[in-house]
Formats: structure tokens, C-alpha cells, sequence
């Protein structure tokens, strides 16, 4: 338990610390209204114990008042007990009708007050803890969120992040490798927060040429520039009120990030080509495969950025460290393709289950999702059988050019780059000679 003790007198402060702490409560004290706000700004409580008096006013009760109505109005669901030395009983009653949820005078009897704190910090961490199994229990049930597999061990952190940050406004940095289901967890985090009702707005900012990265994340005003025969509204003012993700953040061009560190810091921006200030009200959600502490390092990346784009990380593991959801994810593709393609087909051979357990799933989720689906497109059974697979020629070693168009050459090297790769972008896009962002361009193309 944590417990946020306020009032202007150091020795009230001392006597209930010296009450609380030999209980295993952790005890933090404020001596000012405003010292309160601070303190509950940086850190989580179970029960605020506040003064209602304090130097300024030492009577009438009312900065007590303000203060709990700012409490209030910072998180309506955090419990206040108030004190009172004066034995008032209307101010008592008053604040107990603004919102607190118990009264204690001065002098205090030990045993009660202790009583009172165990009660409502125990209330409010339980509801805290249903609050949050609702979550997860929407999330693995998809009730109106997009549907999500996660049902191994590896992945109950993921769950439990997204329920404790997805209600909130906090901006999230969502990392690993390609294909693990980035943009599906920023879907989560969006239908989670109260923005929900509003527009999620995603961008590959890995895939925008630096010519038009500005125009489309900012917009422009007709005569910007050449092309631009009329004004435009960039993807900021289009999530306004709603949630912007931002994927392969690490791909912004160093340029262009002072830019983006402008509006997160501020709302405010202006369309390329105009001088008119805008404001806008927008969560931001950011993903990427790379490591972006070593971009920054080689200061290819902010590192006032990434501080601002990651109040929070969540990170995915890839598919071959959560290999208990290979069955269930393969099952639900399935269920969806077969009904896409009208198939009667009602799930894998041992055989064919055998080896998706034992592959090595390079382009995790999204490469056996893509798996699956020729599956269930060339199965001429009731069930898929590892002949429908195209593992076999993914683990061939010397491939036929001769009757490959160059498409299917290039989309051959680059699967097989990123395969010897694990998956890291930046490596594989220095082996083939490529930038990232020519390479995010290729992935897209060939359906990577």
C-alpha cells in the first residue's frame, strides 16, 4: 500500500508516518495543496490523507475543498479521507458530498484511522486489479477490439501493459521484430483509451520519400510547392481528438524530427507553406523493429525524441520465443481464410501441425498468416497437410532462377537477406545496398 499523507504541519505528518510505516504502508507526505498535485503527477497511490485546513486559511476548510476537487477531477476513482482539527461536522459532511470518501478529526484514534486506510486502499486496489482483468479479458476475447492471439507466457506482459496504459493518454513506443503485430497492438491501445470514438490514423513513416514526409504528416497549402493545386490536411489534423500511429519511427529523417519533437512538445504546427499555427490534440503511438538507443548513438535518431515518443515501451517477443501460440494463431487464420475462400477445411494434421511447431518463422505472425492462407487455398482435404506448406521451397537452399521473373528474384533475395538477418531492417538493408526506407518500400510491394 502507498499512501500520500498532506498537511502544513510537520509534526501531524510525522505521527502518521510513524503510525503507517511499521504496517509495511509506504508513506509519502506534502505540506501545500500544490506540493499534493506534484506528488500524485509523479507517482501511483492507494489513499490520499489530506488536511483541510492549511496556513493560508486555517478555518474555513475551504483550499481543503479546492484541493479535493482537484484531486477529483485528476483521478475521480483515487480514495480521500480528509482531517479536520476543528471538529466541524458540516465541513465533514461537505466533502464527503464533493467526493471523499471518509472523514477523520484530530486528534485521531490510532487503530480507527489505520482501520480506515487499510479499508479503502484495499477497495481501491481491488477494483483496480477487476478493472484491469476486464481488460485483458476484452482483449483476449476481442469484445469490439481487433482480434488478438495471446495465450503463451511471453506474451501476458504485453497483455498487461496494454491494460494499464491503453485508458490512458500516454504515448507508447511499441518494438520488435517485423511481423509480430506492432500495428495490431497500437489497434488495442486506441480502442482502450477514451479516444476510441475518434480517428486512429496510421502512417509507415518508413515508407515516405523525404520530399513528402512534411506535406503528409503536416499538410500544405495550395502553391506549397509545384504539385500542390490544393490545400491538403496532414495526418496530424486528420487523428485530431484521436490517435496518430506512426510505424518505423526510426525512419524519419533527422531533419524532419525536429519538426515531429515540435508538435509533441507543443499541439501546435503549420502546414508546409502557410504560417498559420495550428493546435492539435492528438495520442501518439510510435513502432519500430530497430534499436533505437543504438541510432541514437550513431546520431541517426533524437534522443530528445525517443524520449518523448516513449513514456512507455512495449515490446513484443518474436514468434519463435511464444511458440505456444502457433497452434491457436494458425487455427484462427484458418477459421477466417476458409471462410474468405469458402473451403471446407477444419484444421492441420499432426503432421502438418509438426511443422509450424518446428519452423523458425523468420517473418513471424505475418509470414504464417500468409502460410496458412496458401494452405487453406491449395488444400484439397478436410485437413491441411505439410505438402500445402510452402516451408519446404522456404528452406530451399539453391533455388531455380530460370523461369522467375525479376520480381520474384528480388522478393527471393530480400526474404532470404532478412531470414539470414533475423529480421533487423537496418542490417539487411546494408547488406542488399538499399536504404531503409527503399527496403520498407520492397516488403510492402512483395507482401513481406
Amino acid at each position: 500500500m502507498r499512501v500520500l499523507v498532506a498537511d502544513d504541519q510537520p509534526h501531524i505528518l510525522e505521527a502518521v508516518e510513524l503510525l503507517l510505516a511499521p504496517q509495511g504502508i509506504d508513506v509519502d507526505t506534502a505540506r501545500s495543496p500544490q506540493l499534493v498535485m506534484e506528488a500524485l503527477g509523479q507517482s501511483d497511490y492507494d489513499v490520499l490523507l489530506i488536511d483541510l485546513n492549511y496556513t493560508r486559511d486555517t478555518t474555513s476548510g475551504r483550499e481543503g475543498l479546492d484541493l479535493l476537487a482537484h484531486v477529483r477531477e485528476f483521478d475521480p476513482r483515487l480514495p480521500v479521507i480528509v482531517m479536520t482539527a476543528w471538529g466541524n461536522i458540516d465541513l465533514a459532511v461537505e466533502s464527503i458530498k464533493r467526493g471523499a470518501r471518509d472523514f477523520v478529526q484530530k486528534p485521531w484514534e490510532n487503530e480507527r484511522l489505520l482501520s480506515q486506510i487499510r479499508v479503502h486502499a484495499e477497495l481501491h486496489q481491488a477494483l483496480k486489479r477487476a478493472r484491469q482483468l476486464e481488460l485483458e479479458n476484452r482483449l483476449l476475447r476481442a469484445e469490439g477490439l481487433p482480434e488478438f492471439v495471446a495465450a503463451a507466457p511471453a506474451m501476458q506482459p504485453v497483455l498487461e501493459l496494454i491494460a494499464q496504459v491503453g485508458p490512458s493518454d500516454a504515448n507508447v513506443l511499441i518494438t520488435g521484430e517485423h511481423g509480430t503485430g506492432k500495428e495490431i497492438v497500437a489497434r488495442l491501445l486506441h480502442a482502450a483509451s477514451p479516444r476510441s470514438r475518434m480517428a486512429l490514423v496510421a502512417v509507415n513513416a518508413g515508407g515516405l520519400p523525404e520530399g513528402t514526409f512534411e506535406s503528409e504528416i503536416f499538410g500544405h497549402v495550395k502553391g506549397a510547392f509545384t504539385d500542390a493545386r490544393t490545400d491538403r490536411i496532414g495526418r496530424f489534423e486528420l487523428a485530431n481528438g484521436g490517435t496518430l500511429f506512426l510505424d518505423e519511427i526510426a525512419n524519419v529523417p533527422l531533419r524532419q524530427q525536429a519538426k515531429l519533437l515540435r508538435v509533441l512538445e507543443t499541439g501546435e504546427l503549420e502546414r508546409v507553406g502557410s504560417s498559420q499555427t495550428r493546435r492539435v490534440d492528438v495520442r501518439v503511438l510510435c513502432a519500430t523493429n530497430a534499436q533505437l538507443q543504438d541510432e541514437v548513438t550513431a546520431e541517426n535518431f533524437r534522443e530528445d525524441l525517443l524520449f518523448r515518443i516513449n513514456t512507455v515501451e512495449i515490446h513484443l517477443p518474436a514468434l519463435r520465443d511464444r511458440r505456444e501460440d502457433v497452434p491457436l494463431l494458425a487455427q484462427h487464420f484458418l477459421n477466417r481464410n476458409r471462410s474468405r475462400y469458402r473451403k471446407q477445411v477444419s484444421g492441420f494434421s499432426p503432421a502438418a501441425m509438426q511443422e509450424l511447431m518446428q519452423y523458425s518463422w523468420p517473418g513471424n505472425v505475418r509470414e504464417l498468416e500468409h502460410m496458412v492462407e496458401r494452405a487453406v487455398l491449395l488444400c484439397r482435404g478436410d485437413e491441411v497437410e505439410p505438402s500445402d506448406f510452402a516451408i519446404a521451397s522456404a528452406r530451399q537452399v539453391t533455388p531455380s532462377f530460370e523461369n522467375m521473373s525479376i520480381d520474384e528474384v528480388e522478393s527471393l533475395l530480400i526474404r532470404k537477406v532478412l531470414r539470414r538477418c533475423d529480421g533487423n531492417i537496418s542490417q539487411a538493408a546494408e547488406a542488399l545496398g538499399l536504404s531503409r526506407a527503399a527496403l520498407y518500400r520492397r516488403i510492402e510491394k512483395y507482401g513481406l
